[in-house]
């Protein structure tokens, strides 16, 4: 069932978080949907400006769709990641998202405001959510590319005013996490002291938190031990910070990195370990099976099992 993303924030804020995971390939929207399926977890399945430019909008659209279908119990909304004004409004009129994010957290704050309140009134016109940006994450993600230099941390004291002034539905906060695998360095994690002042600002509205993948050291090993090259400093969220930052109002993670790096160790360890083998259906269905455990492991750390028939019990009450 798909369903707006504000009801499941609703469900969630301060139990549980929500996976936002991105998705390019059928692999992925397999694991992902057969995941949630057998965890009965409530999940966002979120496609980029350029997963949709690679596979094209429909493509991904149509997969999303055959999957409701072969995972009928599935509770989701669809979202657009990281969208500029145009791809949101894109996205809005095409009638298939529930909810965007329009990203003009890379402007002063008077234009980033502008552009989102103009996405936001055309969003809520065809009942779609919209999720903000405000303050900028450093890192590589798809095709946007933000320096540490040119990385700030969301000033908590913009919060109420941006909110206020746009009516968005969910805001992205810069809070310590980048994009990518490299996301802290030393001994730098989640600025809490950030994320409870923002809270505290901002009562019982849903935060976002991009760059919410735990880069799995062993999938780093793995990796190199079959031909890669990845640093060995590559470092995600941590489990506690996760669950702590669920607490401060965190419902939405999102995931995008670990599922690439899977995909990574997957595909090197196929040719290393099976050169005379050229059949793509077998490292595709070892792609997905991976992928199910990630996400059933994520679901499970979340707290999010068993709470998509909750959601959809509440839905159809409210009905």
């Amino acid at each position: 069932m798909i369903i707006s993303s504000k009801k499941i924030f609703e469900a969630c804020y301060g139990k549980y978080g929500i996976a936002a995971v991105n998705i390019w390939c059928m692999e992925q929207v397999h694991g992902l949907f057969r995941a949630a399926h057998k965890a009965d977890a409530p999940f966002i399945v979120q496609t980029t400006p350029v997963a949709r430019n690679y596979a094209g909008p429909e493509m991904l659209l149509s997969m999303i769709s055959a999957a409701a279908k072969i995972y009928p119990d599935t509770v989701f909304a669809v979202h657009l990641d990281h969208g500029t004004k145009e791809h949101a409004l894109d996205c809005i009129e095409s009638g298939s998202y529930t909810s965007v994010m329009i990203d003009a957290s890379h402007e002063p704050f008077h234009l980033n405001v502008a552009a989102t309140k103009e996405v936001v009134a055309k969003a809520h016109a065809k009942n779609v959510a919209v999720e903000a940006e405000l303050g900028v994450l450093s890192g590589v993600e798809d095709d946007l590319v933000v320096d540490q230099k040119s990385s700030k941390y969301t000033r908590p004291s913009e919060v109420e005013a941006f909110v206020d002034q746009t009516g968005c539905d969910s805001l992205a906060v810069a809070v310590g996490t980048s994009h990518g695998a490299y996301k802290f360095s030393g001994s730098q994690g989640l600025q809490f002291d950030i994320l409870k002042e923002i809270q505290q600002r901002l009562p019982g509205f849903p935060l976002v938190l991009h760059g919410g993948s735990a880069v799995n050291f062993e999938e780093i090993q793995r990796i190199n031990a079959a031909g890669g090259q990845l640093g060995i400093d590559a470092k995600g969220v941590s489990t506690d910070e996760l669950l702590k930052a669920i607490q401060y109002g965190v419902c939405k993670i999102n995931i995008a990195t670990d599922a690439r790096l899977i995909w990574t160790r997957v595909h090197r360890e196929f040719f290393k370990l099976s050169p005379a083998q050229f059949d793509p259906i077998i490292p595709g269905k070892s792609f997905m099976d991976a992928l199910e455990s990630f996400n059933l492991e994520k679901f499970e750390l979340l707290g999010a099992v068993g709470k998509a028939s909750e959601i959809k019990s509440k839905h159809y009450e409210d009905r």
